[in-house]
């Protein structure tokens, strides 16, 4: 019996947060350069998105590109965005043919001014699709999301357009780029690594983690499924005993 036959619909994550990592690692076992492994990686988003539609996760954020990203060889980063511009037109069809919606999150401004176009033509394409939203996390880094959110809080306290009383979790969440997405309950990161990197610190306080040691261009939806069933095993308790769940 696969994984997808253990799923129990009743019990699905709705959102399911995603580290790609291993592409370089991956290209470099094939003895190609690491531009080889990120565009194999395309063919992994295709899969997961797809297996997200199958089985009825509503929600996909995967971490396409950090802030730290941009510290990379130059080569690297101009192939990424030429990676993300390219795939962005070629699927823009298939995410309306699956009724999936693309949404973006992070400093969307510092990307090179054809992915901003590009991605926005797509995310208006697609606005209208309801199975699954898709978001991008691009030029993201947790750290700036937050300083971000209390920036704008500071700026309204100081405006007497809210009382510092005011502000609690659902306020300071409001802020966020992520306003409108429910947080994950599950995050999947390839590649043996363990660490979330950055990445949605404030939406993963009771997310749970599931590491897998393949490498992003060789995850397919059968591992998706695999994690989403490992996730089902779990009992999350938010703070409380078992026996108070039950």
């Amino acid at each position: 019996m696969g994984f997808k036959e253990q799923i129990d619909y009743s019990r699905l994550p709705k959102h399911i947060a995603v580290i790609m990592d291993g592409n370089g690692r991956w290209a470099k076992g094939q003895g190609k350069m690491r531009v080889f492994g990120h565009e194999q990686g395309v063919l992994s988003v295709k899969d997961i998105v797809e297996g997200c539609v199958e089985v009825g996760v509503k929600y996909l954020t995967l971490y396409a590109f950090s802030t730290e990203n941009w510290s990379r060889p130059k080569e690297e980063v101009d192939a990424l965005m030429q990676i993300l511009i390219s795939t962005i037109n070629k699927e823009t069809e298939t995410l309306n043919k699956n009724n999936v919606k693309l949404n973006a999150i992070g400093n969307i401004e510092s990307l090179p001014q054809e992915c901003i176009d590009d991605l926005k033509e797509a995310m208006d394409k697609t606005a209208h699709n309801e199975k699954c939203t898709l978001t991008l996390a691009l030029s993201y880094s947790a750290k700036w999301e937050i300083v971000n959110a209390a920036k704008k809080i500071a700026v309204a306290v100081k405006n007497r357009e809210i009382d510092i009383n005011d502000i609690d979790e659902d306020l300071f969440s409001s802020q966020l780029t992520t306003v409108n997405i429910p947080d994950p309950e599950l995050m999947i990161r390839t590649s043996g690594e363990h660490r979330i990197s950055n990445y949605l610190l404030w939406q993963m306080a009771y997310t749970e983690f599931y590491f897998t040691d393949i490498l992003w261009p060789d995850f397919r939806r059968e591992n998706l499924f695999e994690a989403i069933v490992d996730y089902q095993k779990r009992e999350r308790r938010f703070g409380k005993t078992s026996e108070q769940l039950n």
